[in-house]
């Protein structure tokens, strides 16, 4: 907790209102009400100055905090306090009551701070949430086509695998121009896919009707307009990503991670140096398991599920990749952790151990590479200050190259162009030296 303050003070930030308290160490007060709009804002930041208040705090709202605290932070201690951990007693709650609790504790150095994202990292982490929405919606979307081809007894994904992909967008397309069954199976553009002439004749039945043709329509519209949001949304985020593509490099060394996934995790973790210890970020993230105590009994209990639920939903994604995988050292230790555990627990336990080894190779910016895999060449000598730092010039154009590469090169190749282009960069051989002790 931080040192006790003279004069400080406590805000109830909503929407449109900030309800806001003074409270000395001579236990008198001052409260006062503030609009939200940018130019109230300088009045409540005029005021705490003017009064002399050493601190400032306030719960996160929402986003609503995040304008008062680009105000206030430059001329102020400024303090952003999760709610959950300072919550408030039930039947007993009014603005007034809780900017002067808030204050109160804040007064006697209660308040823990929460980790702040700068600026930019904030903008990368709306990106990178705004393309999950995207994507979240297309599958929506996508559910909705299924679900109109279903109702005319058009059964079309029991015969093609994806029916969004060339051949079955081609055949939606068709259906949706009206063309006649025979002219849609000669049009099909693979040649795999026209081998199953009978099958998608049988499953596309009589044809579609009127309504659910124009519904159709309607909805690969729509679709279309997100894949270029989709394709908008992921080159910006590409772009934000300049200033890290040697930690982006490093994330998509590890198996089952590619560019959407490594976006995501480098956004929602911010700066790894927060944390000291791998341990500390998998705890942030909400993946260890929690522990309860009574009468000197304790008892363990699922993961806590605090922190970023956008980074906990794509590490376990991955884990579920990363267990279907071959005879990889990830994929044995799942099997293992199965074969005692039910196979969510063995899910949720790979995910903490990939956060834990992805903290590791970040702080000590190695690559991740299996035991019995070709080493990379040696490191530059750190004596010679002048050739190392042409080295890592050299580094820098290399990670830049192979990172605007990774955009347009599949999953297969990404790898393969890790290894051939960061033979500079140290690799971790998974069973690394301490402090990381494997996240198990």
């Amino acid at each position: 907790m931080s040192k006790r303050k003279d004069r400080v003070c406590g805000a109830d930030v909503h929407k449109d209102l900030i309800v806001a308290t003074i409270v000395s160490d001579d236990e008198t007060s001052i409260q006062a009400k503030f609009g939200t709009t940018r130019a109230e804002l300088e009045q409540f930041k005029d005021w705490l100055v003017a009064n002399k208040c050493e601190q400032v705090a306030f719960e996160a709202t929402g986003v609503y905090w995040i304008p008062v605290y680009d105000v206030l932070s430059s001329f102020i201690d400024t303090i952003v306090a999760n709610p959950w951990q300072i919550k408030t007693i039930p039947n007993d709650k009014s603005d007034s009551k809780d900017s002067k609790r808030i204050a109160s504790l804040c007064l006697n150095g209660e308040i823990k701070r929460s980790r702040i994202f700068t600026e930019d990292e904030r903008e990368l982490r709306t990106l990178t949430r705004a393309r999950s929405g995207y994507i979240k919606t297309r599958t929506q979307f996508r559910n909705r086509i299924h679900k109109y081809l279903a109702s005319n007894g058009i059964k079309l994904s029991s015969s093609i695998y994806d029916i969004f992909g060339k051949s079955g967008r081609y055949i939606l397309d068709s259906l949706v121009e009206e063309k006649s069954i025979d002219e849609i199976l000669d049009g099909i553009p693979s040649g795999k896919i026209r081998k199953k002439r009978d099958l998608i004749k049988a499953a596309l039945g009589i044809g579609i009707n009127e309504i659910s043709r124009m519904l159709v329509r309607d909805t690969l519209d729509l679709l279309d307009n997100l894949e270029v949001k989709i394709e908008a949304t992921s080159r910006e985020i590409f772009n934000k990503l300049q200033s890290k593509s040697k930690d982006l490099a490093i994330v998509m060394s590890v198996p089952g991670i590619g560019f959407v996934a490594g976006s995501i995790i480098l956004a929602e973790i911010g700066d790894y140096r927060d944390f000291q210890t791998p341990e500390q970020l998998a705890k942030w993230c909400g993946l260890n398991p929690g522990e309860n105590e009574s009468a000197g009994k304790r008892r363990q209990c699922g993961v806590t599920k605090h922190g970023s639920k956008y980074l906990r939903t794509v590490l376990v994604e991955v884990a579920h990749v990363v267990a279907r995988m071959g005879n990889s050292r990830l994929s044995r230790f799942f099997q293992r952790l199965k074969r005692r555990k039910n196979y969510n627990v063995a899910i949720t336990a790979l995910a903490r151990k990939l956060i834990c080894l992805i903290h590791h190779l970040l702080a000590n910016q190695e690559m991740y590479q299996e035991e019995d895999c070709e080493k990379g060449e040696p490191k530059p000598d750190v004596g010679d200050h002048e050739s190392s730092s042409s080295s890592m010039e050299r580094l820098e154009d290399k990670v830049a190259a192979i990172v605007d590469a990774f955009y347009h090169l599949n999953a297969r190749d990404r790898k393969d162009a890790l290894k051939d282009k960061f033979g500079a960069l140290p690799v971790s051989e998974f069973v690394p030296r301490r402090p990381y002790d494997g996240g198990g």
